[in-house]
């Protein structure tokens, strides 16, 4: 009976989590989203204990199990879906998070800048890459502490050759295009990595693919969109702008759930395709095993939701955003970027509540009023640990039915809490009540009769199975 007194105290724990999260509060955490009913129940289901390796062979894809043939087929209904949400000839799903998707391009390009090496010439790091300063909103993933580590040599200062985008001094959440014209030719760097975790607006792809398309060898140019995936074409669409490769995590603002891919644009004519050969090595055996095949499912059902919904999602995120950017500035805030084009061209809204206490504080006392972000270190601040900002995004609110004019609400509840110090707590919780249903996905009533399929299919008596569907028929 102690197992069953454990199982039974920790299950009530999870549902009291459950109803907080998903029932009374405002998730508002730029790099969450919450998958939906059909998409929960089909990363549960039997792929999820199983694997299917498999790697090119002379041209071949050659598996190492039995039993895989339906996961196949999912796998490749999945690479085409993503390509055609990319619009792109190649796409990479086995790697399990954004940052393994990173490091399997870096082990990539590092290959890559390898081939040809003459016999005995050692194994080389990339001589330089540039990249998003940490400080300024760059990805943790793309620096040399993260998934870059090992994969760049070091200067003359016994340091990783790791050079920053300049920024802009009249906005910093903006690359400084002039000058980073004139400083690609000084750093020559075969690698470059654009995208953020503190993301305003859009990369210079296009101009820096056009000063280095002539470069004899010239740099791979990769996108990290982990926090915009979701956001592509709406925002910005990179691999038509130049980029050879984008990565990204499919749980932010993308439907979920929790993976990585690597889309690709390296034509078969290219010098560069071989870098994809590499890129599929190292996602196998490189860096992955077992890719995690319940995800992997849910995913291929997170692509079909975003094909078939995509346009109407991106625009009222980006709608959504600027609202609530517009409401918080006006319920006396200090939102951050130019508000001569709405503060943000993304999902995310950025807040300096320095004022107001220390931002470590001011997210908790948010928390504990049913508001949840996080706080996030500014431009200008020294260390992490002296964040000055609260960073916010407005996606999967809007995947739970809210517009404009309730963000707008939404806004006075999290001012007077951040400003004024005031309880808001029921009646943020009140007000969530109004948002319970999945919108970008397919109606609730069919998908919780599917989801009822799926799970009831999973137990093996039959009796149990009967009363799981009824249940979860009854409650959703």
């Amino acid at each position: 009976m102690e197992l069953t007194e454990q199982a039974r105290r920790l299950t009530q724990r999870v549902v009291a989590n459950n109803a907080w999260r998903q029932r009374r509060c405002f998730n508002l955490i730029p790099s969450e989203n919450t998958p939906s009913l059909l998409i929960k129940a089909l990363e549960i289901s039997d792929p999820a204990g199983r694997y299917a390796e498999h790697r090119t062979m002379k041209g071949k894809e050659i598996y190492f199990y039995q039993g895989i043939d339906f996961i196949r087929e999912v796998e490749e209904e999945c690479r085409a879906a993503l390509c055609a949400y990319f619009d792109c000839p190649q796409a990479e799903l086995r790697p399990v998070s954004g940052q393994m998707a990173n490091e399997v391009v870096f082990k990539a390009v590092t290959a890559f800048a390898n081939r040809g090496r003459a016999d005995g010439q050692p194994w080389r790091r990339l001589r330089a890459v540039m990249n998003n300063d940490l400080t300024k909103g760059g990805h943790l993933s793309s620096q040399p502490m993260g998934a870059l580590f090992n994969y760049v040599a070091f200067n003359d200062e016994g340091r990783e050759n790791v050079v920053n985008f300049p920024i802009r001094a009249d906005n910093p959440y903006r690359i400084d295009e002039a000058a980073l014209s004139e400083l690609l030719p000084a750093v020559r760097p075969e690698l470059i990595v654009f995208g953020k975790s503190m993301f305003l607006y859009p990369e210079p792809v296009a101009l820096v693919r056009g000063i280095v398309k002539d470069w004899d060898p010239r740099p791979v140019l990769m996108f990290d969109m982990a926090h915009v995936l979701g956001l592509y074409g709406a925002f910005q669409a990179p691999l038509a702008e130049g980029a050879d490769i984008v990565t990204g995590s499919t749980h932010k603002t993308f439907f979920g759930p929790q993976r990585g891919v690597i889309a690709g644009a390296l034509p078969k004519e290219s010098p560069y395709a071989k870098l994809w050969l590499d890129i599929k090595s190292r996602a196998f055996p490189g860096s992955t095993s077992n890719h995690h095949l319940g995800t992997l499912l849910a995913l291929l059902m997170a692509t079909l939701e975003m094909n078939a919904f995509k346009r109407e999602y991106q625009d009222q995120v980006r709608r959504n955003a600027k609202a609530w950017a517009r409401a918080l500035k006006a319920a006396g805030l200090d939102v951050q970027g130019d508000p001569a084009d709405g503060y943000t061209e993304t999902h995310q809204v950025l807040i300096r509540v320095s004022g107001h206490g220390p931002a470590e504080q001011i997210a908790r006392r948010l928390e504990e009023n049913n508001l949840v972000c996080n706080y996030q270190a500014l431009p200008d601040d020294e260390t992490f640990l002296a964040s000055s900002g609260l960073r916010t995004g407005v996606q999967e609110m809007t995947r739970f039915g809210m517009k404009e004019e309730h963000f707008e609400r939404l806004a006075g509840y999290f001012a007077d809490c951040v400003a004024r110090d005031r309880r808001v707590a029921d009646e943020v919780a009140d007000y969530r009540g109004e948002f319970l249903t999945m919108h970008y996905c397919v109606p609730a009533d069919e998908a919780a009769e599917m989801a009822a399929e799926v799970l009831a299919s999973i137990f093996p008596r039959s009796e149990y199975a009967r009363r799981f569907a009824e249940n979860l028929m009854r409650f959703c």
